[in-house]
């Protein structure tokens, strides 16, 4: 494959994958590590450190238009991300011990369990009964946004704000590990643990998931894993594809969002773990 051709395809395909990426809150790295991978022959830590850098770029595109829309709940932002980053930071030292083969059985697995938690979470928990969470009340963590699709504002209470903050540490760390941007993580915490809608989930993931690949993207670069022939077209496309999907978040059905997250993460998975196991 010529140089002006790998360039091509990869930046069309990063367009795309960062469309569904701010869609799914996931940043574009759970489509762009398995393309570079699987499709292009580039080695797994050339495409994290490429994938971090997309991440940024997708929560740079995405995150701004969220926040203007007031679909973020920046307060709950805020308070997770003194987890991620922690977390994020833990798991950019933890990559350099693990050989190819077991980043990728490790992300396959890892993706695999978000899809089957996703799956079973099919309901929207407006008007759901919510645990009261005193530390959520003092911290002003509740929130509310207009969805387009339904026509009208949607509040909501934020619910097990200590067991949110333990699992966004661990989001951290496969952020910095895997390089995809935590969002995997972040949303399925967020909507199934702490009871937020998926998309104020998905919308907050976006505005997170920036700040927690930054803070892991310094040791990747001291590695050498950063090759700027493939971020570049990476996190352009992705950049571009962000902004395009964050205008069409509103506009979608809840439950067309999560069905969207499951279905790629069962695909990604599986792919990663064929992956592993022939390597």
């Amino acid at each position: 494959m010529t140089p002006l051709l790998f360039t091509l395809i990869t930046f069309f395909a990063s367009v795309a994958a960062g469309v569904l990426g701010s869609l799914l809150g996931l940043g574009g790295g759970i489509i762009v590590v398995p393309l570079l991978t699987l499709a292009m022959g580039v080695d797994i830590k050339h495409a994290i450190g490429a994938s971090i850098v997309s991440v940024i770029a997708t929560s740079s595109g995405a995150g701004a238009a969220y926040v203007r829309e007031r679909m973020t709940n920046v307060r709950v932002a805020m308070l997770l991300e003194v987890a991620t980053v922690s977390g994020a930071i833990t798991g950019a030292y933890l990559a350099g011990l693990f050989a190819g083969r077991g980043l990728f059985l490790l992300f396959g697995a890892l993706m695999a369990y978000s899809a089957i938690a996703m799956s079973r979470g099919k309901h929207e928990h407006h008007g759901a009964i919510v645990p009261p969470d005193p530390l959520a009340d003092r911290l002003k963590l509740h929130g509310s946004y207009f969805d387009a699709a339904r026509g009208h504002d949607v509040h909501y209470r934020v619910a097990f704000t200590k067991l949110g903050f333990g699992l966004m540490y661990l989001a951290g760390v496969a952020s910095g590990l895997l390089g995809i941007g935590s969002g995997v993580f972040k949303v399925p915490a967020m909507d199934l643990a702490m009871r937020m809608p998926i998309k104020a989930s998905t919308a907050t993931s976006n505005f997170m998931i920036g700040v927690t690949a930054a803070a892991s993207a310094g040791v990747w670069f001291s590695r050498g894993d950063v090759n700027p022939f493939i971020a570049a077209p990476v996190a352009s496309g992705v950049t571009i594809g962000a902004v395009a999907g964050s205008k069409l978040l509103g506009r979608l059905a809840g439950r067309k969002i999560r069905l969207a997250f499951v279905v790629v993460l069962l695909v990604v998975a599986g792919q990663m773990l064929w992956k592993g196991a022939h390597t």
